[in-house]
């Protein structure tokens, strides 16, 4: 009986990828480029790759390529000549430029019919989501007493030299929290990072790098998710580092993956693509990647109700995104350099 079971999950399974064995197309490999928190020894990928490489049987080569904007710029320096089938990390953020690039090729998943609307910010299908968060402030609640209710409240003196933040340019929260700057400031943003200026103690290449900082103590205020604090709840069962909660609301990232135009393994990369909206890749999100899943149905730990939900999300759309950001950008840079 038990082995008639074990033979009707593995077939359900295998049922959910399209059918490549023994296609042409693929050499039973599989390569994707993700940024560097996916692939370590705490992200998802220790969870989620050998999930798929034994349902696939598929052998997958993944290659850390620093922030997830950096893993763009790299599929893009690779257009012409795509070394990799898949890429992780590009964001309802990073969409705009990754459409204006022309290196992503559309696919339509079936198991995009369980993530809510709401999530599918690509309707295209170059990007698809798998997970989903709020942009925040977390602090050391044993260094600061009075958190931060705003973004104008971290310009005030007591912040002096106290944030940690990610460059836009090179980090998909860099330009989350950027943007978020926007939707509440509009064209005055500039002003406002003037006004910042001071509180920032420094402005790294990538989350990992900044959070690795804020958690070593160099300063008490980093950028990072309003779900971050779960992590230290479940795994260090300590509620010391909290999310500060914005009146003006949170800006809101949904995070997604790829498959190349011109990818060498192209069905492969569509069975990782639906593998990824499975209940076995969307399960590991919680408590690995510290987001929400994208898939409506699956469910959360009781440790999520140390994350903060923003009673108001934020959001530009693509479009604005892709006409306006290269100028934003230009004045940004202008602004954290006086």
């Amino acid at each position: 009986m038990m082995k008639r079971v074990m033979l009707a999950v593995l077939c359900l399974c295998l049922a959910t990828l399209p059918a490549y064995a023994g296609n042409r197309e693929t050499d039973g490999k599989l390569v994707i480029y993700t940024y560097d928190s996916f692939a370590s020894e705490w992200g998802l990928a220790p969870k989620v790759i050998p999930a798929f490489e034994k349902v696939s049987g598929l052998k997958v080569e993944l290659i850390s390529v620093g922030s997830s904007g950096q893993v763009l710029q790299r599929a893009m320096l690779e257009k012409d000549h795509p070394k990799a089938d898949v890429v992780i990390g590009i964001d309802n953020n990073l969409l705009a430029k990754a459409r204006k690039s022309g290196v992503l090729s559309p696919y339509r998943s079936a198991g995009l019919d369980r993530v809510p609307e709401a999530l599918r910010f690509d309707p295209e299908c170059q990007v698809t989501p798998f997970d989903y968060g709020y942009f925040a402030m977390i602090y050391d609640s044993e260094v600061i007493k009075n958190p931060p209710q705003s973004l104008e409240d971290l310009t005030s003196d007591a912040y002096k030299k106290s944030v940690i933040l990610m460059d836009p340019r090179t980090s998909g929260p860099g330009l989350g929290f950027f943007l978020w700057t926007v939707s509440v400031y509009g064209e005055d943003f500039a002003d406002y990072w003037t006004r910042l200026a001071p509180s920032i103690l420094t402005i790294t290449d990538s989350w990992s790098s900044g959070y690795g900082l804020f958690t070593n103590g160099e300063a008490p205020l980093v950028l990072s998710y309003s779900s971050s604090p779960v992590y230290h709840v479940a795994f260090e069962k300590s509620s010391r580092y909290k999310a500060a909660a914005f009146k003006e609301g949170h800006y809101m990232q949904i995070e997604g993956a790829g498959i190349l135009k011109g990818a060498p393994h192209r069905k492969a990369a569509e069975a990782f693509i639906d593998f990824m909206l499975s209940e076995t890749f969307q399960r590991e999100i919680p408590l690995t990647n510290i987001m929400f899943p994208a898939s409506s149905a699956t469910p959360l730990p009781e440790s999520f109700s140390h994350a903060v939900k923003p009673e108001k999300s934020l959001q530009l759309s693509p479009e604005v995104i892709m006409t306006k950001s290269e100028g934003w950008l230009s004045t940004w840079v202008g602004a954290v350099s006086k």
